[in-house]
Formats: structure tokens, sequence, C-alpha cells
């Protein structure tokens, strides 16, 4: 199974770079700063997902995943006011956002010594504004060495603890925590976010969920979870994928075929993966589809010949009789 999980980054927007140049050079003092800043907010605030399928944490992160790789589209839940304030409290929050947008932009760019010092200007502007934190532990996670891997999850815990209906951070601190081999702790996190109705990210916190449920061989779990996704979203691609999987593991085979023709629809003019021909292979023995088999094993072995789904069928070529790996 893929355990890549995904990480909706709801501070990961596009901006024009002429626009944050001009907000840069022109901010002299904070009661500036939240006035150019603000004047961003239209720009930086709009959402951009990453999918994972599948994966995340898409990574993910996918994370385990917080868009995503089934295209899940939708704006970020957690949003303070966009227009400009008089009142010096709400102008601070107003620049730890909007450095907290530009910190994701960075990170998006793998420029991660510029996202942290906008994070570093966040923090100074609020001590007290969650996402930045959630944001830190992104970027820590991404560079990866132990010991910022071991600081980000500090991050994580206090961005919880400064807003608890700040959904995204449960999703990323999940994907944190499968990257870790944490599983259970993970789960508990991928529930909070998938269970949170109305947050935007939870079908992607419901697919890392089940697929959490699955690096603990919890199969039963991880359908239900599976089947969640697709109730709440019928386009979950990662749903569709693992659940033909699951469906084909208890023999459900025209299910399982349905389930793989809606699948094959939702990917159309993107090109099959391998583990979709290896799917359809595994459907097609299973129906005594001499001929569809064949032509799927071709295009997979001439395709994809050193993937991993190669190496399988071939084994499989070798011992019929054998069951699949």
């Amino acid at each position: 199974m893929a355990t890549m999980m995904t990480s909706q980054y709801y501070y990961y927007v596009k901006a024009k770079q002429n626009f944050t140049n001009k907000a840069e050079s022109l901010i002299t003092n904070t009661s500036q700063e939240a006035h150019y800043l603000t004047l961003l907010t239209p720009i930086l605030t709009k959402p951009r997902y990453l999918l994972a399928a599948s994966a995340i944490i898409t990574l993910l992160l996918t994370g385990c995943q917080s868009t995503p790789v089934d295209g899940l589209n939708s704006s970020a839940l957690y949003q303070t006011s966009t227009q400009p304030s008089d009142n010096r409290q709400l102008d601070k929050q107003e620049i730890a956002r909007v450095r907290t947008a530009l910190a994701a932009q960075y990170i998006r760019k793998n420029e991660l010594d510029t996202a942290q010092r906008q994070l570093e200007k966040a923090f100074a502007a609020d001590s007290r504004y969650a996402p930045a934190y959630d944001m830190m532990g992104v970027l820590l996670q991404q560079e990866g060495s132990r010991l910022n891997l071991e600081k980000a999850d500090q991050y994580f815990k206090k961005a919880i603890a400064l807003d608890k209906n700040f959904y995204q951070v449960h999703n990323n601190y999940g994907v944190y925590l499968s990257q870790m081999k944490r599983y259970s702790e993970a789960v508990e996190q991928f529930e909070i976010a998938g269970a949170a109705l109305g947050y935007e990210g939870r079908i992607s916190a419901l697919e890392n969920l089940g697929r959490t449920y699955l690096q603990l061989n919890n199969r039963p779990a991880a359908a239900k979870t599976f089947l969640r996704a697709l109730e709440g979203n019928r386009n979950s691609l990662i749903a569709h994928i693992e659940l033909v999987d699951l469906l084909l593991e208890q023999q459900r085979v025209q299910q399982a075929q349905n389930l793989y023709d809606e699948t094959l629809l939702l990917v159309q003019g993107q090109g099959i993966s391998p583990r979709l021909l290896l799917q359809g292979i595994k459907l097609a023995a299973a129906q005594n589809d001499i001929t569809k088999r064949q032509q799927l094993a071709q295009q997979l072995l001439s395709a994809y010949p050193l993937s991993e789904e190669a190496k399988q069928l071939k084994t499989w070529l070798n011992n019929p009789e054998a069951p699949w790996k």
C-alpha cells in the first residue's frame, strides 16, 4: 500500500512577486506594515491544495494528507479578517497571518531559510498565532534532520494548545506522526480532523486515517474509513484505489470492478499508474478474462518494467497458483 500522506497547506498561496517586493520595501513600522501586508491579503490567502495519494501527508504531507492527489477543492476554514483595522492588536495578527502565508510560499519553493525568517516575524507580531506554529512544524519536518524533526513535534503541539479548533494542525501533526511511525498517535489526530464537519480538509484527513489503519494492519477500520471519505467526496481517488484492493482481498470481485471502473474515469486523460494496471490485471484474472489480463500485463511490463508492481506480476506469472503479494 502506498504510505505517502497528504498535508494541505492552507497558507500555500500564489502571490505576484511585484506585490510582495513592494510590500517588503515599503514596510517601516508596525502600522505601515499592517497596511501594506493587508493589501496582499486577497492574493495571499487563496488556498492551494496538493493529495496523496495517497499517500501525504501525501506527505504525507500527506502525510500522511494536508491538496491532494485526488484534487480536493475548498477554501481555508481558519481565517481572520482581511480588512484593515485601526486596532493595533488586530494589525499585529494581520501581520502574523500574512507572514505565515509568505512562509508557506517559500516552503513550497524549498527556500526554508527565508521561510523561517518570515515565521520569526510572525511570532514577533503575534506570539499566540497558532497557524504560524503549525507552519514552523511543517518547515522543520520538511528540512528533515533529526534535530529539526524533534523540534517539529513541539511546534505542532503548541499550535494545538493555542487553538484546538484549528483542524489543519491536527491533520499536519498526523502526517508528521505517521512519518515518525507513531501510527497510533497519528490515528488520534486524523480522527479529530476527519470528524470535523465543515472543515474543508476533512476528506484528506479521512484518506490519511485510512492509510494509517493499513499501516496498523487494521483492514476493517481502513475500509470503513475509506467509505466515509467516499461518502464525503465521491471523487476521492485515494479512497477508490485503496478500496479496490481491499475488496479484492475479500473476493468481492464485482464490487471491486465497479469501483475500478469509476477510478479509471477519475484519472481519464492523466495516464494510468502501475498500481491501477496491476489492479486491472488482478480483476481480469479473477474473472478469467485472459485477453484483458494479457493486454494489461504487457502494458505494465512495457511502461513500468522496474516498478514494484511489475516485480509482483513477474512473480505471479511464474506461479499463477500463488496468492498475490
